[in-house]
């Protein structure tokens, strides 16, 4: 019996991707990375009741998950597609669109931006979008935040499910976004998670590796052709400051996008009531980014990065050959 592994296609990476910016993330009880949520949740207290709740068992979880996600939407995708080409591509387009994230992301950024004058109204809004403390904000300290969290989230809900997709298909889109999923469950430094959560924080940092250095590179091509962006200061400030930045990969695209727009970012934080930093990231003679004006350049950056990572990804598909008319890759006969 032949066996066969739909592979990525660009046309429907297209398509996912239009409706990702066009309706945004549908909220229902069975969607994927809701289940995938349900999944991290009752197999970590299964662990924990085993013992086995140190790094041993954290690495259990990333396993397992990782398992049951990756290889159930490949076993579903090829059970499909067997029974029906046509439903196997609705699947296949569906599956990419729920594990997309960009519009919802640009709709809660966008709340901090149009609230204006309403401090309130955008602390709540902002508070959606960072774990900082929001009651010590005022209006520019909220744009700012929605900015940073536009650049690094550019990266973590669409750079980089892009970049597995092409690379992988669907089993390595569903494996990064159940290790995302599980990084943002239990990649938590406290005294609950520090041993159980390792595994899941070091497996979401190194998926993001090359992806949050993509993101660098095409927040700065970008800024290259946005009118009133840097492209060139987007490059040096991420290439000189990225280590600012807490972790291995949010500093890259975060950094990127202050010289991107010529404006400072971070500032003071607040959170649980101590000041945790009062560092600027971007360049030193450049003002803090504070304007509707500064928030709306980076969303036209961020726009632009988001598209080219989409066209990127189908000019290698097509370079690939999965443009193929039976859109399969044989890969053996079992007896």
């Amino acid at each position: 019996m032949g066996l066969t592994i739909p592979p990525p296609v660009g046309g429907l990476l297209v398509a996912a991707a239009v409706l990702d910016f066009a309706i945004g993330d549908p909220f229902f009880r069975w969607h994927p990375v809701r289940l995938i949520g349900r999944s991290v949740s009752t197999l970590e207290s299964s662990l924990r009741r085993a013992g086995a709740d140190g790094r041993i068992g954290g690495c259990a979880l990333v396993a397992l998950v990782g398992s049951l996600w990756s290889g159930g939407v490949w076993a579903l995708q090829v059970a499909i597609d067997a029974a029906h080409p046509i439903a196997g591509a609705g699947f296949h387009l569906v599956c990419v669109y729920f594990f997309l994230a960009l519009g919802d992301l640009l709709r809660h950024c966008d709340k901090v931006d149009l609230s204006g004058n309403d401090l309130a109204a955008a602390r709540q809004a902002t508070g959606k979008l960072v774990g900082r403390d929001t009651d010590r904000m005022d209006a520019a300290a909220c744009r700012r935040a929605a900015v940073e969290s536009l650049a690094e989230n550019l990266v973590d809900g669409f750079i980089a499910p892009v970049f597995w997709y092409a690379l992988a298909g669907l089993p390595g889109l569903a494996l990064f976004k159940a290790v995302s999923t599980m990084d943002s469950m239990v990649g938590f430094r406290n005294e609950r998670y520090r041993l159980f959560g390792w595994c899941a924080a070091r497996s979401d940092d190194l998926l993001a590796l090359v992806p949050a250095r993509l993101g660098w590179l095409l927040i700065t091509l970008s800024a290259l052709v946005v009118p009133k962006a840097a492209g060139r200061k987007a490059c040096r400030v991420a290439w000189s400051q990225h280590g600012v930045v807490p972790g291995p990969n949010p500093g890259w695209s975060e950094c990127a996008m202050a010289g991107a727009i010529r404006r400072r970012l971070v500032g003071p934080i607040w959170l649980a009531g101590d000041l945790v930093t009062e560092t600027w990231v971007g360049d030193p003679a450049d003002p803090p980014a504070e304007t509707s004006a500064d928030y709306r350049l980076a969303r036209r950056v961020a726009l632009l990065a988001a598209a080219m990572a989409v066209l990127l990804a189908t000019i290698g598909l097509l370079g690939s050959g999965s443009f193929v008319e039976s859109q399969v890759w044989p890969v053996g006969d079992l007896a």
